[in-house]
């Protein structure tokens, strides 16, 4: 398919997939430091940002996130920061938190999507944002006030996205994953994914952020992730990834950036890309992977974002009072706990009365904290939210 004019068919099926076309969109492009003149280096194309400049950047951030947008679609795919914590405390609290759940769980996650699990593989915690918030309101809060991951999310996704999480530890031996593309269409088998037209399958990648929080070191014999610079842009590539020509290309062509405790990377979903292996015989390999929605997708996981706030409020409450966060951590931590969009609701029972939307579940957390509403009063507000946007 010509892939510098719009497309004649919508359809397309496996047969399609051209390895060619796919080589030379990987092969021939690099990334043009100039491009980006607020990174701080470029490693195996790789648009590399320095965590302490975006947060002293205050109100410019913006440039920034120009920057990491046109990264996303248009360059490499992919980006990673460093120092995206500045605080390694605060990583290691959390990380506490991740062993005394998987303690809880008996230390193994099940169903990897695209690798194995087991006492030697990849340790699992699904919906860790949830359990995490529910274990340790005061480290969540802590870890998800971040306001580099609002600068990234909303960069790629607008406000109002959704935060999801789950924790991997590729331990000693663990095999590396096979190569795909994740969320929303990744997770179809190819039989289904050509039922939809290709604008809706290259839509779908703007309606997700990939990200890894590395919470240990992440030397290049542990495995950090594998990533095929500029593959997302192949159109086909939500059908291309399960054929072995592609896999093979993947393999002999794929580059792994090394990270520290408290770095990130964040990267297009429709990029190539999969775990590495852990070929080290006493390193235990550990990453909170984020996986981030659009406030106009469905998250893969569930999330029950009134537990969560109910559960934060009286730490949120405490913190907003004693004037501990800023304006910024205060958008963070409200976004990433509640959900910000007031659809789909029950226009019947909950109309928007004095404007376009609803009230919705961030926007009343926010009020309330800022009326120092006291805790059974914002429940019973969360409640009759609740209430009013059942059919």
């Amino acid at each position: 398919m010509d892939l510098h004019s719009p497309p004649r068919l919508s359809f397309f099926s496996k047969a399609n997939c051209d390895i060619e076309a796919f080589a030379k969109i990987c092969a021939s492009q690099t990334t043009n430091k100039a491009d980006y003149p607020l990174a701080d280096d470029i490693i195996d194309n790789v648009v590399i940002f320095d965590g302490d400049a975006m947060r002293s950047a205050g109100s410019n951030v913006g440039a920034f996130q120009d920057e990491i947008a046109h990264a996303l679609q248009y360059g490499p795919g992919v980006i990673a920061i460093k120092r995206f914590y500045d605080n390694a405390a605060v990583i290691d609290e959390m990380s506490e938190v991740f062993e005394k759940i998987l303690g809880a769980e008996k230390g193994f996650g099940a169903g990897d999507h695209f690798g194995k699990t087991g006492p030697q593989a990849n340790g699992r915690i699904w919906n860790v944002f949830q359990k995490s918030a529910e274990a340790d309101p005061e480290t969540f809060v802590d870890y998800y006030k971040n306001p580099l991951l609002t600068c990234v999310s909303e960069a790629w996704l607008g406000p109002h996205y959704q935060v999801t999480a789950q924790v991997n530890i590729v331990r000693p031996g663990g095999e590396a994953q096979v190569s795909h593309r994740d969320y929303h269409l990744g997770f179809q088998v190819p039989e289904e994914t050509v039922r939809y037209p290709l604008h809706a399958q290259q839509m779908s990648a703007m309606l997700t952020l990939q990200g890894a929080v590395a919470h240990t070191d992440m030397p290049l014999e542990s495995g950090p992730t594998k990533l095929l610079p500029f593959s997302q842009q192949y159109p086909l590539g939500y059908i291309a990834y399960h054929q072995k020509a592609f896999q093979d290309f993947f393999e002999s062509h794929y580059i792994q950036v090394p990270l520290e405790k408290g770095d990130a990377v964040f990267f297009n979903p429709a990029l190539f890309h999969a775990a590495g292996a852990n070929v080290t015989d006493d390193f235990h390999r550990s990453a909170n992977l984020l996986q981030i929605s659009s406030a106009f997708a469905k998250p893969m996981e569930t999330v029950d974002s009134a537990a969560i706030c109910r559960k934060l409020y009286p730490t949120l409450q405490s913190r907003w009072q004693e004037g501990s966060l800023s304006s910024a951590e205060k958008a963070a931590i409200a976004t990433a706990a509640a959900d910000g969009y007031a659809f789909p609701t029950n226009l019947d029972t909950d109309p928007p009365i004095g404007g376009l939307a609803p009230e919705s579940m961030e926007a009343l957390l926010c009020r309330a904290l800022d009326e120092n509403m006291d805790a059974d009063t914002f429940e019973i507000a969360l409640a009759q939210l609740k209430e009013k946007q059942r059919a």
